[in-house]
């Protein structure tokens, strides 16, 4: 994979080759394939590798009872711990259940070999105390168990706490330690909050910005979802961009109200993170590895300070909200219907010419192109208007991008240097340089490293789209 990291695979019965595919980076990775042993690589291709937490649900695990799960070996907290997962995404009869240990490197360990691939499995207590015995010092148990994530075909990621004794006998003095691990590990490494983007005041602009901010799954209005980690909020998002320098990452909450909440009015407030939830290239070292640098130097902190233990003062000394003062709106600008156009400056005009045109130039790097047609009639004749037919954008180097209908004119269809992309109904693209979000094939973003961001949206025949600038 991208000419460094090699693994070995296999070719079943039919004749299909499988390998260990890229855990610690996400996106399009080129990738050779060696039949003698790497002495010749004779075919080539690229593996889109997707983050975890953009895959659909029904392909993950599933965590019964989440607050057990949480506080499980805390006082009243006990019992067998449950999951369920899709049997029909598994062709075998049996599965293995993996215990993965991180620590930014690391292999995984096996809790059961060809368990029944049922669609339930019950995780008890003595299943932890063997793992315990295959570690071969007690400072590696002690590592497994601060720092473990637990994964069934897809990754579920949870603290693993219970293989330790101490925890067991008194949890929130065992949580405190950690927490002050925690706390002198961040004194060392400095701050990053200096760097993240300030978070909309309002629920309303968080909604509206879409080329900087997405919404938070784990607390997410649209789907109803429980903000477990934020209590008292109805809503939040992440900041889409990785900081620079840092590869930090923004998250900011809302309450019914629509009103910004911080952390210095309650727990459930919004907080920064040293390691973008989502990664940032060039991945694989910290803290920028997907998910995983996130658990470590953000989530599981919270649960040694704020879950475990009653001690949140030191997680948000770390993790401040940061407020609006300096946040913008981004500038907007609109093309829509039979050609009527809003510039960034507010001006409305209408231009019924046929052809391309440059909507955008900037000296930023960032170029954005629109062609327009006349417009069809269900009789198959020309009207005098023109309408916009397709989209091309790209900022420096990235990926050049395209939107346009498809040749049935029922949906929108994207393109990648001028390659159709098999767009999923719903998800994430992560390309070079850029990233796409569908909801679905009538509304498609796209998004630059910039803040700038793309909408563009089909209703019938006509497509509208969005330019959205940040001042800079």
């Amino acid at each position: 994979f991208s000419g460094e990291v090699q693994t070995k695979g296999y070719v079943d019965r039919d004749g299909t080759g499988h390998c260990i595919s890229p855990l610690y980076e996400t996106g399009w990775i080129p990738f050779e394939v060696s039949t003698d042993d790497g002495v010749t690589y004779s075919m080539q291709g690229t593996w889109v590798s997707v983050f975890p937490g953009w895959v659909d649900p029904g392909l993950k695990v599933t965590l019964v009872n989440l607050t057990q799960w949480q506080y499980y070996g805390t006082p009243n907290v006990a019992g067998a711990l449950r999951m369920m997962w899709n049997t029909s995404h598994m062709r075998a009869d049996q599965v293995n259940v993996e215990l993965w240990g991180y620590r930014e490197t690391g292999g995984n360990l096996i809790l059961i070999h060809g368990c029944q691939n049922g669609s339930i499995f019950n995780l008890w207590e003595r299943t932890f105390l063997i793992m315990a015995h295959l570690a071969s010092s007690p400072n590696q148990q002690r590592k497994l168990s601060q720092r473990g994530t637990l994964e069934v075909l897809e990754c579920a990621q949870v603290p693993i706490q219970m293989t330790h004794g101490a925890f067991r006998q008194d949890s929130a003095a065992w949580a405190l330690e950690r927490c002050l691990d925690w706390d002198r590990l961040e004194r060392r490494l400095g701050s990053f909050l200096n760097e993240t983007i300030d978070c909309p005041c309002t629920l309303a602009q968080a909604l509206a910005d879409t080329a900087r901010f997405h919404r938070d799954y784990g607390c997410d209005i649209m789907t109803g979802s429980v903000c477990t980690y934020h209590p008292g909020c109805v809503h939040c998002i992440r900041a889409i961009q990785a900081s620079l320098k840092y590869g930090a990452g923004q998250q900011c909450c809302y309450d019914s109200a629509g009103d910004l909440v911080l952390t210095g009015d309650s727990v459930g407030g919004s907080t920064p993170d040293r390691g973008h939830v989502w990664g940032s290239p060039p991945y694989r070292r910290p803290p920028r590895v997907p998910g995983l640098s996130h658990w470590l130097y953000d989530v599981i902190s919270f649960y040694y300070c704020c879950l475990w233990s009653d001690s949140c003062h030191y997680y948000f000394t770390h993790r401040p909200s940061s407020d609006c003062r300096s946040y913008k709106v981004p500038m907007a600008g609109v093309v829509f219907g039979n050609l009527h156009f809003i510039t960034f400056n507010g001006t409305e005009y209408t231009l019924n010419g046929e052809g391309e045109f440059y909507l955008v130039c900037s000296d930023k790097g960032l170029t954005v192109q629109g062609r327009t047609e006349p417009v069809k009639l269900e009789n198959g004749t020309l009207k005098k208007a023109t309408r916009l037919a397709a989209l091309a954008m790209k900022e420096n180097t990235s990926d050049v991008i395209e939107v346009r209908f498809s040749s049935q004119q029922t949906h929108l269809e994207v393109l990648r240097n001028q390659q159709v992309l098999s767009f999923l109904q719903r998800g994430w693209v992560d390309l070079k340089g850029v990233l796409l979000f569908s909801s679905e094939l009538k509304n498609i973003t796209v998004m630059f490293p910039s803040g700038a961001g793309i909408e563009v949206r089909a209703s019938g025949a006509s497509m509208t789209a969005t330019v959205l600038l940040p001042w800079s």
